[in-house]
């Protein structure tokens, strides 16, 4: 197994030289052409003398940005991919927890910048990704020493080491950086290289954006397997028809999308218009994907190989269900068995392991895990558990939050969520991050988040001065993506509360109350707060 993922590019780059690696609507790169554009962004990174430490990276999703996440892993540091498109109060929370000192951007995202309280140093793509030393002009060749620290730098860099930081939403209004480190990865791509027959003809087809983790499936494995990678351009799935002749020109072979983007095609009909040509392989990940549009693509893809994988953020992917030919049934479908060197552990309300059988909080432990919280010791400490199991020594296990329970063959069945974290457009998403942003909108009194599994929609439950659904977004967009944009506002005379005091979540839950209503007592009870007359 190889101890950093950059040795795939390596691998890659000596037995596939001029074939493409990366591809978007605009502009393809070599594995060779690529190999050497990573390397002189690594020169420059460590020319500023940062070495294993975080790169932040805000560019367009594009083959370039691609590229520069492989050069400063060739840097012996760690990338954070930032969406270019977010809120600048939520990049400016995002780059001051990171503490980065440098950041890589583009010419055409420089003066974002300007945006943010950032004070680090700024390279720009188009100036540090050109050959140079080590490129062709110096006559290199794959695999020679270029004496340009790099392979100094990456001699210090071990499999335990990071690779990336994600941020995801956090409970408390300050999204949450997820660790992840090379190990998590390369234990990832030797699971599926033994799991799936991809050989180097296979095209990836890339949907999710870089700053969420299922893009690091199409990433690596177009190393891992010499494979192509091809970023789809985001419009094509507003326009499904133009999704799948996109597909079709490009000879997409595989794809791990989040089931929302394949329930477009499937609410739509979209294959009766026109269907994918070349597609074998068709993984989701990120959400619950309804049986209806599993049925929809099998009925047009008899022949493809299904497969469901799980693992939030810091895990990357933990679990697989591999569709037999010809399943059928009405049940949702599972989340299915841990992959290589990783374990399942089910614990119960009491926090100790769970009987044979019984539900209860799905934990994992072994080379999937990250490393933790970046700069959040105490949020790690609270997810990333001693292992009640084994008492003996040392050994980590992570709380995903996930109910779960094993069926007669093994295979894990999700349930629902242990708190108020929701899968949303295949984004884990924290209710009271929201909150803690909607609260800051002149006029809200108090407010509390719900999610209607059903219609797949957040609403935002408020009291205080009713405003226009115009303003709340307007006011929200300061702060939030638009992922995380509730889809529904509801004004409430007075919000609903339990015996301790806090918001009753399940009430609002519950369509029959009125939101004009100021009374949330059941009917001849009196208004919440209120004593009856005479006593």
């Amino acid at each position: 197994m190889a101890r950093r993922v950059i040795e795939y590019l390596d691998a890659a780059a000596r037995k596939y030289p001029e074939k493409t690696a990366f591809a978007d609507a605009e502009k393809e790169i070599s594995f060779s052409a690529l190999r050497k554009t990573a390397r002189s962004i690594g020169k420059s990174i460590l020319s500023q003398g940062i070495c294993r430490g975080p790169v932040a990276v805000l560019m367009e999703k594009n083959v370039d940005c691609a590229a520069a996440f492989l050069g400063v892993a060739y840097s012996g540091s760690f990338y954070c991919p930032l969406d270019c498109r977010m809120p600048a109060g939520r990049l400016n929370t995002i780059l001051s927890v990171l503490e980065a000192k440098l950041l890589i951007t583009s010419r055409s995202l420089k003066e974002r910048l300007g945006e943010t309280s950032f004070s680090g140093t700024v390279l720009v793509y188009e100036e540090i990704s050109q050959w140079g030393e080590v490129g062709e002009e110096a006559g290199e060749e794959v695999g020679d020493e270029v004496g340009d620290g790099l392979e100094r730098a990456l001699s210090l860099v071990t499999e335990q080491d990071p690779l990336y930081v994600l941020f995801t939403s956090g409970s408390t209004g300050v999204p949450k950086g997820v660790l992840v480190g090379e190990r998590v990865v390369t234990n990832y791509l030797e699971w599926l290289g033994k799991t799936f027959p991809f050989t180097s003809e296979d095209v990836f087809g890339n949907q999710a954006p870089f700053y969420f983790d299922v893009s690091v499936h199409d990433i690596y494995a177009a190393l891992y397997f010499g494979a192509r990678m091809e970023i789809i351009p985001p419009s094509y799935f507003s326009f499904p028809i133009k999704l799948v002749e996109y597909m079709n020109e490009r000879r997409i072979t595989a794809f791990l999308w989040v089931p929302s983007a394949m329930g477009i095609v499937a609410n739509l009909d979209v294959f009766r218009f026109a269907c994918p040509k070349d597609l074998k392989y068709v993984m989701f990940a990120g959400e619950v994907l309804p049986r209806k549009h599993l049925e929809y693509w099998r009925r047009y893809l008899p022949g493809a190989v299904y497969a469901n994988l799980y693992g939030p953020t810091e895990t990357f992917v933990c679990t697989a269900y591999v569709l037999e030919a010809g399943e059928a049934g009405e049940e949702p479908l599972p989340i299915g068995k841990p992959i290589d060197n990783a374990q399942a552990v089910i614990l119960g309300e009491d926090g100790l392991l769970a009987k044979e059988g019984e539900e209860g909080e799905l934990c994992l432990r072994g080379s999937c895990l990250a490393i933790g919280y970046y700069g959040d010791p105490e949020r790690t400490k609270a997810s990333f558990i001693q292992n009640p199991g084994c008492t003996a020594y040392p050994e980590r296990i992570y709380r995903t939050g996930d109910l779960v329970r094993r069926d007669k063959d093994g295979n894990l069945i999700y349930l629902s969520r242990r708190d108020y974290q929701i899968k949303h457009m295949g984004y884990r998403i924290e209710l009271g991050e929201i909150e803690a942003a909607a609260a800051g909108i002149e006029g809200i009194n108090d407010c509390a988040c719900i999610y209607d599994g059903q219609k797949k929609q957040i609403i935002l439950c408020y009291d205080g001065k009713e405003l226009g659904k115009r303003e709340l977004e307007e006011q929200l967009s300061k702060k939030l993506p638009p992922y995380m944009m509730p889809g529904k506002f509801r004004f409430y005379p007075g919000l609903p509360h339990n015996a301790n005091g806090k918001i009753d979540r399940k009430k609002l839950s519950q369509e029959k109350f009125d939101p004009k209503k100021p009374s949330w007592k059941e009917p001849g009870q009196e208004k919440l707060g209120q004593k009856k007359s005479g006593s």
